[in-house]
């Protein structure tokens, strides 16, 4: 690691500067084992955007198929931190475990903001979702559901007629995520018409 001047102008390695900043422990789940830098991308290499992670955490950023979203239930509390970096790689951590109900309670500034969504790979766009009459839709978009769908494991039937906004895309062409009476569920697009 390359010295620089930290914001009281001492000289110190970026590693020193986040051991200091986060107790000598992984800035989102708060172990203490095997800690090594990780820079939030993109990112200019400064301790600013950089964040101090155990191996666990940092092998399942570098690596999704190692995700193990029972680990991730740390986030309920770094979410709220105040160092932009952490917000940043929690909030697509979310994002990547799903878990949009976190993601709803989270507040970033607009510069926060916009740097955590320029690190989130987007879905292929080579992959069209098409409602029940072939129109194409889009995340963002608001669908109705033509017919009585049973949530299974939820309790509850989405009725004929419901307004799904705000739908997600997954990588399955034949499915959307959205939210029905509360509750984040994945519908068929056989069973949706584009509002």
């Amino acid at each position: 690691m390359r010295p620089y001047f930290n914001k009281r102008g001492y000289i110190m390695s970026i590693e020193q500067e986040l051991m200091q900043r986060s107790e000598s422990s992984c800035e989102l789940c708060k172990s203490t084992n095997d800690l090594s830098v990780y820079e939030v991308s993109p990112s200019d290499g400064s301790a600013e955007q950089s964040i101090l992670l155990c191996s666990t955490c940092k092998e399942q950023f570098e690596d999704e198929s190692k995700i193990d979203a029972n680990h991730w239930f740390c986030l309920n509390d770094s979410m709220w931190s105040t160092v932009p970096a952490v917000q940043v790689a929690s909030y697509r951590m979310l994002k990547k475990i799903g878990n949009q109900d976190a993601l709803d309670m989270m507040y970033m500034e607009d510069d926060v903001k916009a740097w955590a969504d320029a690190g989130i790979s987007t879905i292929d766009s080579s992959i069209i979702h098409k409602d029940s009459n072939g129109v194409t839709l889009n995340a963002g978009d608001t669908v109705t559901i033509i017919k009585d769908l049973e949530v299974k494991g939820a309790g509850f039937t989405a009725k004929r007629g419901t307004a799904v906004r705000n739908i997600s895309l997954t990588e399955n062409p034949e499915q959307i995520e959205g939210r029905v009476n509360g509750v984040k569920i994945v519908l068929l697009t056989c069973f949706l018409k584009k509002s």
